[in-house]
């Protein structure tokens, strides 16, 4: 093992140094990750290609969306950053799925993508205890299969406790469109080409994974008289539980909607043989969730348009993103393809659309610690486990950072679990699931969605994360004090007898509402589907002046009661399975009543508990069983 004291013995000639954390990447993961150890304590490093690059977006200029939205809500509830960065440089807001139920309610912010890096560069730049360089890691240093620290190409060591792994898009990474092939990172920053070979050298699987981003066009050169202006919400919300409501009310930019037509889908057709996609020169898998115009014109063929949403980059900047028209196809091909559709038929492209290639690992190495299971103090978060999105790396990150911390303060390291988050639901199904593609978070992959709602994020985690040490004091007692409030309002709701009267009569019929025959009580009529909390204020004469964010989780509470009581009885289900520890050194080889099948996979996964192992696909419900009563007589 090697000690301090032998620095000198590690390179004579080369910088030396000593940290508690190192973190390798300062993408969203990484910010998260670097953020999280520092304000645990912990003298932390996060090294990056390019200071430049700090929270960059590469590609949709926007926080949020579907299930993502979810994310970065818990991610603020535990204490990280995304929230409170974007709450200060959107620019256009919207809660996505309003005339659903709550469950599947998100929010989605549009970011000023230059405003977004800086704001995060500053946050980072003046958090005690952090340190940023400008280097590329090629080396990790290991011994006895714990991680001791990294090296630089400049030939620099640096010692380190915990490292965390979160390179992005970076390793050895390939941008392409056409025959054009760059080997550099996003937006043709320079690319990490050489930890690949140290990561397989220490025995950890890799996988290649492949993006996509589409053009971006001068919007000057735009006919948005073609086109469906999209605005932003009335009343905005904000993503931070710490953010004032009223500081985030402010002047939107307009987003805008068009359409791809036959002719485009014709363009594309045609010249398929010329897309690296189909002709074999990208390698990488690409996401289901989040394909090119190329696979959407072949895989949806009946399809006669595909939507189109021409997004801003920033207030100080023409140019604008193409969502929905991710491409690899040849320059003069997208050329004509974006020329095609309405409203761009003189439009100027200032970046040509591009694939990108890039090293990521099979997560199953990694437990629900994100802490790889072979080498003690490594950790990984981000695109680098094989998922997707600027949020699901942020989740990651702020994980592989607090359990980096905790590791050293020889603390129990923190896992969610399925019914306590998607920030569960997200690791869980990347430790535990084949993934043969870039994992992308959605509502549906969450079993217990409507409990893990993103208007109670704050009332889920806020108390771990003050556990954990990133919420502060005067948070947590807000917290309990907005619980206390939320229960004694739903008590006295519970309790409000409202009579047949006339005026309630009047309400009624306004929102087309059964007339009542006998007086009943407020809750009763916020359990009506047409009603809520906030519409039977005008026949509730002693109601309390409370915050929105109170009212609206009294209503939800109230009105959703049955099925969140069921959802609580499966819970309870899941969690007895969940607190069934599988011993570590258990030998599956040893149990005779279990498939062959079964014994590789959980051989392959090595689980940490019976529910985990329930999930881990070729275990069967009587493998499970069989494993129960080994346990048992264990």
């Amino acid at each position: 093992m090697l000690r301090r004291n032998d620095e000198m013995e590690i390179e004579m000639n080369h910088l030396v140094e000593n940290y508690d954390v190192v973190v390798i990447g300062a993408g969203h993961a990484g910010c998260e990750a670097a953020l999280a150890a520092a304000r645990l304590g912990m003298e932390t490093i996060v090294f990056t290609v390019s200071v430049e690059s700090i929270a960059l977006m590469p590609c949709n200029p926007n926080v949020g969306g579907t299930s993502k939205g979810h994310l970065v809500r818990e991610i603020d509830a535990l204490g990280g950053e995304m929230g409170k960065n974007i709450d200060k440089t959107f620019i256009q807001s919207k809660m996505l799925n309003k005339s659903k139920g709550p469950a599947v309610h998100s929010l989605r912010a549009q970011a000023d993508k230059s405003a977004y890096s800086r704001e995060m560069r500053k946050t980072l730049e003046n958090t005690d205890h952090l340190t940023i360089k400008q280097a590329e890691v090629t080396e990790l240093l290991v011994e006895e299969k714990r991680i001791i620290g990294v090296k630089t190409y400049s030939g620099a060591t640096y010692l380190a406790k915990s490292v965390v792994l979160c390179t992005g898009t970076y390793l050895k990474a390939r941008c392409i469109y056409g025959d054009v092939s760059n080997y550099t990172g996003p937006n043709g920053l320079q690319a990490a080409n050489y930890l690949t070979d140290s990561l397989k050298k220490n025995g950890i699987e890799m996988f290649r994974f492949k993006t996509g981003t589409p053009a971006r066009i001068d919007k000057r050169t735009i006919d948005f008289s073609k086109m469906q202006e999209q605005f932003g919400d009335e009343k905005i919300v904000p993503f931070s539980f710490s953010t004032d409501p009223e500081s985030v009310q402010i002047k939107q930019e307009s987003c805008w909607l068009t359409y791809t037509n036959e002719k485009t889908h014709d363009i594309i057709r045609k010249n398929l043989d010329r897309s690296p996609l189909y002709s074999g020169m990208i390698e990488g898998t690409g996401p289901r969730y989040c394909p090119s115009i190329e696979d959407k014109v072949v895989k949806f063929a009946d399809k006669d348009r595909h939507q189109v949403f021409i997004e801003p980059e920033g207030l100080y900047t023409n140019e604008m993103y193409v969502g929905g028209m991710s491409s690899s196809l040849p320059e003069d091909v997208q050329h004509e393809m974006y020329h095609s559709v309405a409203g761009l038929e003189h439009a100027k492209i200032v970046r040509n659309a591009y694939a990108i290639e890039y090293d990521c690992i099979n997560p199953r190495q990694l437990n629900a610690t994100l802490e790889f299971k072979k080498i003690k103090g490594l950790f990984s978060g981000g695109q680098f486990n094989g998922s997707s999105g600027y949020e699901e790396a942020a989740a990651q990150g702020l994980i592989a950072g607090i359990n980096a911390a905790l590791s050293i303060k020889g603390k129990d390291l923190l896992i969610l679990d399925r019914s306590e988050a998607y920030i569960g639901v997200l690791i869980d199904d990347l430790v535990t699931k084949e993934n043969h593609e870039p994992y992308r978070m959605m509502t549906s992959r969450a079993e217990y969605r409507l409990l893990l709602r993103q208007d109670n994020a704050d009332l889920r985690l806020r108390k771990k994360g003050y556990e954990v040490g990133l919420i502060s004091e005067e948070q947590y007692q807000a917290l309990l004090l907005k619980k206390k409030l939320i229960e004694e309002e739903i008590k006295r709701v519970e309790h409000t007898n409202i009579g047949a009267n006339k005026p309630v009569q009047d309400l009624l019929e306004q929102y087309g509402s059964t007339p009542l025959k006998n007086g009943t009580t407020l809750a009763e009529l916020i359990r009506r589907p047409e009603l809520d909390y906030e519409v039977l204020a005008p026949i509730d004469n002693n109601r309390p002046n409370l915050s929105y964010d109170i009212q609206e989780q009294v209503s939800i509470n109230i009105k959703y009661e049955g099925y969140i009581k069921r959802q609580l009885k499966q819970v309870e289900q899941f969690k007895k399975l969940e607190q069934k520890k599988i011993p570590e050194d258990i030998n599956y080889e040893n149990i005779g009543s279990l498939r062959i099948e079964a014994k590789q996979k959980l051989e392959l996964y090595r689980p940490m508990n019976i529910g985990q192992a329930s999930r881990i696909s070729g275990v069967s419900p009587a493998d499970v069983s069989v494993l129960l009563v080994y346990l048992e007589h264990r």
